[in-house]
């Protein structure tokens, strides 16, 4: 009777399941459509608030805390606040940023002060290298400031794009979110099976290939994020190493009065080991070097909420 019971209940949890599915992405795509019609700016604020009050009561507080102060063991329990508090706020920032995308990005070269991007030093012409050098390029990118903008960066400046995403796991927000996406971002790539095969043959055809690669990731390389050991996807180092090509990062960092900043590095030189091919390990813990400095630059921007050390 008991292994009945525990089978009636599982049986009904996973009837239940699509149906939650359904109702959970009704409400998201219900969502993102309605902020559209609202003022982007003033949106964000208010999200920004529901966030900052919601935000240290759910469990992801205490491993943003944990996270925080692990990273900065020199800092109070008063800073470590602070910055909790401007992760929150950015967070919800984002979400609110995400339903604009299409126009978000409003830089106005002649008068930078009129929109809503400004560019770093030498960030403009470095992308006009990548366009007019007739090959693709890698471009990593981490969860700070507005991590969507770096994707809409390159087909802004006429750049040949392809962006490796996540889908998200309810159907009917995925396709709302693809569709908001696919205005100006390129060709959107999904971490499926063949995945690495499509992004490789991209980089072939001169394509630049940009992903987010900030993120813990179990089956990865050992990298040391500060001062402590973790694991980082090693794809983007192995593209490298299959189609040799230049490696950069984007940076945005959130300003003042809803503007950015975006900021195109240096080419990061990959690691090579003796025979002087591309060393995958080496590689990506140059690229989590960036990162690092540029999280610690800004930490109340970047995303310390899910695990980044196991």
């Amino acid at each position: 009777m008991r292994r009945l019971l525990l089978r009636a209940r599982a049986l009904a949890r996973d009837a239940v399941k699509p149906v939650g599915g359904v109702i959970l992405g009704g409400i998201a795509v219900g969502l993102l459509r309605l902020t559209r019609y609202f003022d982007p700016d003033k949106t964000a604020n208010f999200f920004a608030g529901i966030t900052r009050r919601i935000g240290p009561w759910l469990p992801e507080n205490r491993i943003g805390r944990a996270n925080l102060t692990a990273a900065f063991p020199e800092k109070s329990p008063t800073e470590i606040d602070a910055i909790l508090t401007g992760v929150w706020d950015n967070l919800g920032r984002v979400g609110a940023e995400f339903a604009h995308l299409d126009h978000i990005w409003n830089l106005d070269v002649d008068h930078p002060e009129r929109g809503r991007i400004e560019l770093g030093a030498d960030t403009s012409e470095k992308f006009e290298q990548l366009r007019n050098d007739g090959k693709g390029a890698l471009i990593f990118a981490s969860h700070l400031a507005n991590w969507e903008l770096p994707a809409l960066a390159g087909p802004a400046y006429g750049l040949d794009s392809a962006i490796l995403f996540r889908r998200p796991n309810i159907a009917a927000a995925d396709r709302a979110i693809q569709d908001m996406r696919a205005v100006n971002m390129g060709t959107m790539i999904a971490t499926t099976h063949d995945a690495p095969l499509r992004l490789a043959q991209a980089l072939q055809k001169g394509i630049h290939v940009g992903m987010l690669v900030d993120q813990y990731f179990g089956r990865g390389v050992n990298v040391t994020f500060f001062g402590r050991t973790t694991k980082a996807n090693p794809l983007l180092a192995r593209l490298a190493r299959q189609v040799e090509c230049p490696i950069h990062g984007v940076r945005v960092i959130r300003l003042p009065n809803h503007r950015f900043r975006v900021e195109l590095s240096d080419e990061v030189k990959p690691a090579r080991d003796a025979a002087g091919q591309i060393d995958v390990q080496g590689t990506m813990q140059a690229i989590t070097t960036v990162i690092e400095g540029w999280v610690r630059q800004h930490p109340e921007q970047w995303l310390w909420l899910h695990r980044r050390w196991r």
